[in-house]
């Protein structure tokens, strides 16, 4: 009988989601970079909806503890944490169980602000954190159309689908 702590080796996918009310007197943070807005994510980190479900699609993938258990709000030392290391550090541990992401998509769900013009810095920004090209990280942008807490422009929501293969052990890359 297999191991069923070690991921098997192939192609593996997970799938991410998180969901933040929208509050005043924070910036506002979508994978990694602070947009022009009148109010932010609340929560116990800096809210980033977008790194947050990329971060349970990386961790779900490799079949790990989900962002709750690895970051659990209940520890100070994750209160206003900057989401990019908490991403930082779910990448290291699946590095750890042997795989490495090569390709992100995501949806961010709100009706404001606009995306258009952000989405290639939050593109690459996820990518850096990543070591991913912009092109391997897409972030699309969707409307509620006016339904629920996210049409009302209450909270922002985000679903991420994450890739990852095997580490190749005669490759370059370390395993933190």
């Amino acid at each position: 009988m297999a191991d069923e702590s070690v991921p098997s080796q192939r192609v593996r996918v997970g799938l991410g989601w998180d969901l933040h009310r929208l509050g005043a007197a924070r910036p506002l943070v979508l994978a990694g970079v602070e947009l022009p807005f009148d109010r932010g994510l609340l929560g116990h980190s800096d809210g980033d909806v977008v790194l947050h479900a990329v971060i349970d699609a990386l961790l779900g993938a490799a079949g790990l503890e989900d962002i709750g258990q690895l970051f659990p709000d209940s520890d100070p030392a994750y209160k206003d944490a900057d989401s990019r290391r908490l991403l930082a550090l779910a990448l290291a541990a699946v590095a750890r169980a042997g795989l490495r992401p090569v390709q992100i998509d995501s949806v961010v769900v709100l009706e404001s602000p606009r995306l258009a013009e952000h989405k290639r810095r939050m593109r690459s920004s996820l990518g850096e954190v990543l070591g991913l090209a912009p092109g391997d990280v897409n972030i699309k942008a969707k409307t509620a159309e006016g339904l629920g807490e996210i049409g009302r422009g209450e909270a922002i929501a985000c679903y991420a689908v994450a890739l990852l293969v095997p580490i190749e052990r005669n490759s370059t890359e370390q395993v933190v």
